[in-house]
């Protein structure tokens, strides 16, 4: 039977970069705590875990390979012990989570994708969705994603949906959910960059982005912003550069409002919401409902699996001869 109310959270901290078997344990603790806190959700950062590939701000070095075989090394298979591990986490607090991993790609050693991995509160993977297009910089180590997982999931209390950082600034993959009836969005990022240039820019497009997706589609979204400052890089990487991520994690009503956050450091941000507000939202404006005009405007999503190689036979393929 469906709620009518639910508690969302947030988990702003920094993991173990580089480290997917500490980073796991961290991520457990912290979702347990979020149950603890009462939350029906929790959301965690964009590619959490093992963390977010910071060096490739700072362009090809020497280091660049080394890190980056380092980072794939330590990318996390989903069905292997550290997916489990969330399972377990999840069924143990009765808690939804959406968390960015970087998603070893079970084919190849040298891709990685950057996956928001959504695990319900019985312990299961619902699915995951591959960032569509990793974002400048970010090409050097994550692959292109695909549709497969852009859908939202129903649960007792709402149907909650994810994307990753810059896929929000697409419009598109945002209108697919809103298509779908999107009620808490999980959208995930980073974090607030430190960088001079940039400073007010990219905190301003971290909230600018999450607000907009929350006043178009009607819905809750959870800015769920990565924590990393220079403490937590390894003494071995940092001549690859020091960007610091300070968060800035945030909860926003279906009108756009703040009303958890913004904050800085380590702290598990909480909000309550209700599917009256969402109603409400949804009557005065529903992209893909009423307020549509599908006899004009029309998406198609292609929503299959791309593999990039096709075999006519079904067996089992393996080096030996018959």
């Amino acid at each position: 039977m469906k709620r009518n109310t639910f508690r969302m959270a947030a988990a702003q901290a920094a993991p173990v970069l580089f480290d997917k078997d500490a980073s796991t344990e961290k991520a457990c603790k912290l979702i347990a705590a979020a149950a603890k806190g009462g939350a029906d959700i929790v959301a965690f950062g964009e590619t959490w875990l093992p963390g977010y590939p910071f060096w490739v701000e700072g362009g090809v070095q020497d280091l660049t390979w080394e890190a980056s075989a380092d980072y794939l090394e330590n990318a996390v298979l989903i069905g292997g012990p550290h997916t489990q591990a969330l399972c377990d986490a999840a069924r143990e607090g009765g808690i939804d989570v959406v968390i960015g991993i970087a998603e070893k790609d079970a084919n190849s050693e040298g891709a990685a994708y950057c996956t928001a991995l959504t695990i319900g509160r019985e312990g299961e993977i619902l699915g995951r969705h591959r960032k569509l297009k990793p974002t400048h910089a970010e090409r050097i180590i994550w692959a292109d994603g695909d549709a497969v997982g852009l859908k939202t999931h129903q649960r007792d209390y709402a149907k909650i949906s994810a994307l990753n950082c810059w896929e929000h600034q697409m419009m598109l993959p945002g209108y697919a959910l809103a298509a779908q009836g999107a009620q808490v969005h999980a959208a995930l990022w980073p974090g607030w960059e430190k960088i001079p240039r940039k400073e007010e820019y990219c905190w301003a497009r971290q909230h600018l982005l999450s607000r907009a997706f929350a006043s178009q589609a009607a819905a809750y979204v959870i800015c769920a912003a990565g924590l990393r400052l220079e403490k937590h890089i390894p003494d071995r990487w940092k001549p690859l550069g020091v960007w610091e991520h300070t968060g800035q994690s945030a909860i926003f009503d279906p009108r756009g409002e703040i009303i958890a956050g913004p904050v800085e450091g380590e702290e598990i941000i909480f909000a309550d919401g209700s599917l009256d507000i969402v109603r409400a939202a949804k009557s005065a404006c529903d992209i893909a409902g009423h307020y549509s005009r599908p006899d004009i405007f029309r998406l198609h999503v292609d929503d299959g699996e791309r593999n990039p190689a096709e075999f006519s036979s079904k067996r089992p393929r393996q080096n030996k001869v018959d």
